[in-house]
Formats: structure tokens, C-alpha cells, sequence
């Protein structure tokens, strides 16, 4: 048992002058700083010293004066308290600047990816609104929204009664035509015929009036009708360029009438999805007015609007990860497909598609979606939180480090800014030292500190 508690033990038998006063310990070793323990024991030394002068005080004065009993026991109190605050005080100065620090660090981190976060919606790249080119009542609907179409399928029908009948009329037209040709054939033909014997009665004449077995009067009437013969032929071939021309018009007329009865039928122009419905059935429709709109499934994508602030590293065919507001917990993956040359003006964001991977099988336009692009991965990298920075600003800031056991403070560079507002240390960090990742009291430099189990690896 030490001299202190030797003490102790004398001091609570009572007074007694034969007995050897106790010797003090020193308090510390070798000039250092106490421990705890050590201040400790030395308040209660003192406590019970106080305690011992008290009691004896208190038994010599009692025979004296009563009244003095309750003014010791009060100074006694007040010493006991004093010494305890004491001793607390000591313990909290070891505790607060001797004692060593325990800090977490920043382990060194591989292949991390370097993103940019933005807000968009699913969208499709191909969508159209689809109707008649003509006018009329619509009769036949025959697709529904969220029907898948095939290209060409009949989507519609209006009203055609009125237009089959001017199909059929050009129809008749044009096989009138035909006929009228082949008469202008016949005519050119019966022309031709009658050209031949005028010409030949005409050389008989020239051959008998030069014998004079007939008259010149003969012979020139042959030769007139020679003459007349052969401008019926012209004007019979004409007649057959003018029935091939109205034949020519004719079958355009057709073709026209043809063309806007099949404009009465709403066809499908490609593989698509319907995606409205906006009008029913005897619906009386204006020329080019809507009735579905339709997207092309194989497009669909999601626009995102990045900052533009964060938007520069960006391009085009990069890695990116969608989340669906629908499947907060399912990332799906994507590429950027393209970058829109003009940016949002007023919101001061930019447009960037991203294409999926593989398109969700049930999509929904306009559903929101996260977006985080991966512009650069970094093949290893010391992060600290923006919070373990010192006056951050210019791609710099000061960290404290753990060197050789003992805290110090340094002045680094920056780099990038991961999403979770961790900043990338690319340089002035000395070889060796370990950064220090949360900020905490009784911090400074030179100070003995340990790095935390599983803060580094």
C-alpha cells in the first residue's frame, strides 16, 4: 500500500502525535505532464489532509465553544469542494490538450467514377400528330391509346360515299377516252384509205389528159381531190395526238380521285405506339386536323437539363445511368445520344439526351428521371468532404493531415467534385501523410493524434 493510503487509513483512527507524519509523493515523472490517475490520488491526499486538521481542529474547540462546530464543518465542505473541482479541471485540461486525438482519414479510392447529376423526362425522338388531308365525317376508329401499330395499319376511316362516286366518274372519263382514241385511229386509217384512191385516180387523169382522152378540166379535179385527200389524212392523225392527250388527262383525273379516296383512310406511317386519342366517331373533321398522336417506341429517351456550369466535360456517347421516378431503386443504363446546341436561356441549363441501353418494356412519356453521367473515372484518388476543407475556394483549401503521429495543416490543390460533395486532393499532400476527414475540437498543429480503426485502408 502507498504512503498516501497509509495516510488515509492513519487519518480515519483519529488523532494520534506518536504516529509518522506521511511523505507527499511528487506529482508527475521526469518534469512531464500528470496523468490522470496521478491527479486524481493527489486530490484525495489533500482531501484527506483537510479532513484531519478539521477533526482535530473541531475537538480541541468543542470544549470551548459549541457554536464553532457548525463554522468548521462549513470550511470543511468548501475546501472538499474546491479540491474536487480542482481535480475535475485537471482531468479535463489532460483530456482536452495532452491526451492523443483519434481522427479518421482518407483511405485512397480506385476507380471512381466522376459524375453530373440532372432532372429530366422521358420523351420520345420520333412523335407525330397524325390525320386526314381532306375533310369529311369520321366513321371507323380502329386503334385505341396505348396500341401498338404496325407500319401501314388503318387507323381510321371517314366518310367516302361522295369521293367513290368521283372515282367512279373519272373512271369513265378515262375509258372514254380510250374509245375516242381508237376512233381517231379508224379515222386516220379511213384517210389514209381515201388518200390512196385519190392519188391514184389523179395519176390516171395527168396520164389521159396528156393524150388528150380527157380534159384538163378532168385532171384537175383529180388532182384537187388528191389534194383534199391527204389533209383529212393530217387532220385524222391530229385527231389521234388529241384522243392520246385526252386519254392522258383522263387517267390523271383518276389517279387524283383515286388518291383522295385513299386520303379518307388513316394509315400508320411507321412502327409506332398511340399515345392519344383526340377525336371520336362522327367527329366532323377540318383538312390536316389531328386525330392521334403517335411516337415511335424505338426512340424513346430521356432529355435531361444539366447545369451549365457542370455540363462542359459532357459528350456525346458517354456512360449514364437512368433512374425512373417509378423504380427509384433500379438504375438503368444509357448513353448520351445528343447534346442540343442552344441552351435553356433562363434557367440557364442544357439540353442532353440520353439514350437507354435497352428501353424499359412499359414506359411512361413524361415520367420523371434522375440522370448522372460519367465524364471521367479516375483510376485512384484521395477524397475528403467539403466540411474537412479550410477556406475552400479557387480549386484549393487547407486539410489537416496526420504526420509521424502528430497533426499538421497543409495547403492542396483541388480537382474534381464528386456528387456526394467529396473534393478529389491532387496535389500538396506530402508523401506519407494521411488526411484527416472530420474536423474536431482540441485540434492543432503539432498535437499527438491516432488514426481510428477502419478509417484508412
Amino acid at each position: 500500500m502507498t504512503a498516501e493510503f497509509n495516510l488515509a487509513a492513519g487519518l480515519s483512527s483519529g488523532p494520534s502525535r506518536g504516529r509518522p507524519r506521511a511523505r507527499a509523493e511528487p506529482i508527475g515523472v521526469g518534469g512531464r505532464a500528470p496523468s490522470g490517475w496521478q491527479v486524481i490520488k493527489f486530490a484525495a491526499i489533500a482531501l484527506l489532509t483537510q479532513v484531519k486538521v478539521g477533526r482535530s481542529a473541531t475537538i480541541i474547540k468543542h470544549s470551548r465553544h459549541r457554536l464553532s462546530e457548525g463554522g468548521t464543518l462549513k470550511r470543511l465542505i468548501g475546501t472538499g469542494a474546491l479540491v474536487a473541482v480542482i481535480a475535475v479541471l485537471a482531468v479535463g485540461v489532460w483530456g482536452a490538450f495532452l491526451r492523443p486525438v483519434t481522427v479518421k482519414v482518407a483511405p485512397v479510392v480506385r476507380d471512381v467514377p466522376v459524375q453530373v447529376f440532372g432532372l429530366g423526362t422521358v420523351e420520345a425522338r420520333v412523335a407525330s400528330k397524325v390525320g386526314f388531308k381532306v375533310a369529311g365525317v369520321l366513321v371507323d376508329l380502329g386503334a385505341d391509346v396505348g396500341d401498338r401499330v404496325p407500319k401501314g395499319a388503318v387507323l381510321a376511316h371517314l366518310d367516302d360515299r361522295e369521293q367513290s362516286a368521283r372515282v367512279a366518274r373519272a373512271q369513265a372519263a378515262s375509258q372514254q377516252a380510250e374509245a375516242n382514241l381508237q376512233r381517231a385511229l379508224a379515222n386516220v386509217q379511213k384517210a389514209g384509205a381515201n388518200f390512196a384512191n385519190a392519188k391514184t385516180i389523179n395519176e390516171r387523169r395527168q396520164k389521159l389528159v396528156q393524150s388528150a382522152t380527157t380534159s384538163v378540166e378532168t385532171a384537175e379535179t383529180a388532182r384537187t381531190a388528191q389534194d383534199a385527200a391527204a389533209a383529212d389524212v393530217s387532220l385524222a392523225t391530229s385527231d389521234v395526238a388529241v384522243a392520246r392527250a385526252a386519254i392522258g388527262d383522263a387517267k390523271a383525273q383518276w389517279q387524283q380521285e383515286t388518291a383522295t379516296l385513299d386520303f379518307h383512310t388513316l394509315a400508320a406511317p411507321y412502327d409506332a405506339m398511340v399515345t392519344a386519342r383526340l377525336k371520336e366517331l362522327g367527329s366532323a373533321l377540318g383538312a390536316g386536323e389531328p386525330v392521334f398522336t403517335l411516337i415511335d417506341p424505338k426512340t424513346v429517351w430521356v432529355l435531361a437539363f444539366i447545369d451549365e456550369s457542370k455540363a462542359g466535360e459532357i459528350k456525346v456517347g458517354e456512360l449514364a445511368e437512368i433512374v425512373l421516378r417509378s423504380r427509384a431503386g433500379q438504375r438503368v443504363t444509357g448513353r448520351v445520344a445528343r447534346i442540343e446546341p442552344e441552351s435553356d436561356r433562363v434557367n440557364e441549363e442544357r439540353r442532353v439526351e440520353i439514350a437507354f441501353d435497352a428501353i424499359p418494356a412499359n414506359f411512361n412519356l413524361g415520367e420523371q428521371a434522375e440522370v448522372y453521367i460519367t465524364t471521367v473515372r479516375l483510376p485512384q484518388a484521395v477524397l475528403v468532404p467539403e466540411a474537412a476543407i479550410i477556406g475552400l475556394g479557387r480549386n484549393q483549401g487547407t486539410v489537416w493531415t496526420v504526420e509521424n503521429g502528430a497533426l499538421q495543416q497543409h495547403v492542396v490543390t483541388l480537382g474534381h467534385r464528386l456528387l456526394d460533395g467529396r473534393f478529389e486532393i491532387t496535389g500538396g499532400v506530402p508523401a506519407g501523410a494521411s488526411v484527416v476527414t472530420e474536423r474536431g475540437g482540441g485540434m492543432r498543429v503539432g498535437r499527438s493524434a491516432k488514426i481510428a480503426d477502419g478509417s484508412a485502408k
